[in-house]
């Protein structure tokens, strides 16, 4: 009991500490000291009264979402005495395979540096900047030669990592289980089974409503969907976070779903942010980045020939140009197993008070990186507020999915949950693909990486993501993945080599994400 009420007191502290740092705290400062001038302001109750006059105006559920928000991405609490390091991630290995991961991908991007004569940042010339300036909402119509740049890595050259990944403390002597050997990834980490996923996503059960399956089984779908429109303008009126939470479980409404990822994320667009985004943009216009071809390379890989996102070229740069500046990014580094990566100004090398961060935000893009941004195109159109989402989608949820960590919502975890189930609940197809040299995960692997986006139907991706931030985990990636194998073993046990499994599960745009997951969990037979 005491530890948990000192665990609390630690949590409190810290989120206190963060908030102090905010426009929040500035803007409710400057409130409290407003209604001081109110009448009903008497000093013998002045703590109380200052607390009903927040109440009454709002900026007590501001300030409620600005704590749920922390608290979302807050890491778990663990020993007042462990170091930084253990918060960004408790087991050594997993630091040591994320540390030799890094330099990896350093070394991919300084030597294309030097290949190509190219240096990592430069000040763009008054013409230039002109240039880039007038054809800022039109930056897909140009077409620099990127021929000779290439994506750092791409999700196949992380698997084989993450396939490598072994726990040194962990020995399983000559008796080797049967299970050790089926699966590609083996690190000893705890993952759900499908009983305990049934009880993380009970609201997807099969006798909840859900937007996203046609036909409800307690009333006609149509009275269901009206009903939980109303409430979800209701929550929007209240403008409470969990609650939004909590309702986005269940789907939300297309005409509702901007409004309540940015409720949930805790963005509002104040004018400071606008403001922040602009000079993000003029740090793009004066200086060039090496990243800034390896963002143009990778649009033009992924999104650009998608079919649903193609139209979004445009905002695609802006939006990941801005990022690449953005060392408000650099915060999440305390929570993720990653490190930023650092290079030295000119002539300076091996100096530390020389050294700056490269990309400035700490993010090298990969090979299908622009995937996380693209469908949220669909849902903001002010260039500003798309960024904020972004960001915050980034921060919380996908830099686990390019990351080395025993995170529950990490990628090994997920891999591992994703095997696990196809294991332990279809056992003659994964077996059947392991012996015909198809491990499903090699499959697999691309769309959890990418958290389904490009592969399926963007209204489809757009439901899987409400039940993301709904339940603020990925997990909800790795059952996918398992419930399309089960979909569709039949057709996988009638293959007979990988390019034939790859071929029956190339296209996954036709697929409905809620009965696939609820048919998966809840009417399968455990």
């Amino acid at each position: 009991m005491l530890q948990e009420e000192s665990d609390l007191s630690l949590i409190i502290a810290q989120i206190v500490q963060k908030l102090k740092g905010s426009n929040l705290y500035a803007q409710l400062e400057r409130q409290a000291w407003a209604c001081l001038q109110r009448p009903e302001i008497k000093l013998e109750s002045l703590k109380e009264d200052i607390k009903e006059f927040f109440k009454i105006s709002g900026w007590e559920k501001k300030l409620q979402n600005a704590v749920y928000s922390e608290l979302s991405v807050f890491p778990l609490p663990s020993h007042p005495a462990a170091p930084p390091e253990h918060l960004k991630e408790p087991l050594v290995y997993m630091r040591k395979a994320q540390g030799s991961w890094e330099k990896r991908i350093l070394k991919s991007l300084n030597s294309m540096c030097t290949e190509l004569s190219i240096p990592l940042a430069r000040k763009r010339p008054v013409g230039e900047q002109k240039e880039l300036l007038n054809k800022w909402n039109e930056m897909g119509t140009d077409e620099p030669d990127l021929s000779l740049f290439r994506p750092v890595y791409a999700p196949k050259d992380f698997l084989e990592v993450l396939i490598n990944l072994r726990n040194p403390n962990y020995e399983n002597g000559d008796s080797l289980s049967f299970r050790t050997h089926l699966g590609l990834i083996q690190v000893p980490l705890k993952v759900k089974d499908i009983p305990e996923l049934k009880e993380f996503f009970v609201e997807l059960g099969l006798t909840t409503g859900q937007l996203g399956i046609d036909d409800s089984t307690q009333v006609p779908p149509e009275l269901f969907e009206n009903e939980h429109v109303r409430i979800g303008q209701k929550v929007l009126a209240e403008q409470d976070g969990a609650a939004a939470q909590q309702y986005i479980r269940q789907g939300s409404p297309t005409a509702l779903r901007a409004d309540l990822w940015a409720l949930i994320l805790n963005i509002s667009s104040q004018p400071e942010d606008i403001l922040y985004y602009e000079q993000l943009k003029t740090n793009v216009i004066q200086h060039d980045l090496l990243v800034d071809s390896l963002i143009y390379k990778d649009v033009k890989l992924t999104a650009s020939n998608d079919d649903y996102y193609f139209v979004f070229e445009d905002y695609l740069y802006q939006v990941l140009l801005c990022f690449s500046r953005d060392t408000s990014v650099l915060g999440h580094f305390a929570y993720n197993s990653a490190s930023p990566p650092k290079s030295y100004i000119r002539g300076k090398l091996g100096l530390e008070e020389y050294a700056v961060f490269y990309p400035p935000n700490g993010v090298i893009p990969f090979h299908g990186f622009s995937m996380y941004v693209a469908p949220l195109c669909f849902l903001y159109h002010e260039p500003s507020k798309l960024y904020q989402i972004f960001r915050e989608m980034y921060v919380r949820f996908f830099f686990r999915l390019h990351s080395i960590s025993s995170h529950p919502s990490g990628i090994v975890s997920l891999c591992l949950l994703f095997e696990t189930l196809l294991q332990t609940y279809l056992p003659q197809l994964f077996y059947h693909l392991r012996e015909i040299g198809a491990q499903p995960l090699r499959i697999s692997f691309k769309w959890m990486v990418r958290a389904f986006s490009g592969y399926l139907a963007t209204d489809q991706l757009l439901l899987l993501w409400d039940r993301i931030l709904g339940y603020n985990s990925l997990e909800i990636l790795a059952v996918l993945a398992a419930a399309v194998f089960a979909f569709r073993a039949v057709n996988l046990m009638e293959v007979t080599s990988l390019a034939a499994a790859e071929a029956v599960l190339a296209d996954l745009s036709t697929l409905k994400v809620m009965p696939l997951l609820q048919i998966f969990l809840f009417a399968t037979v455990t």
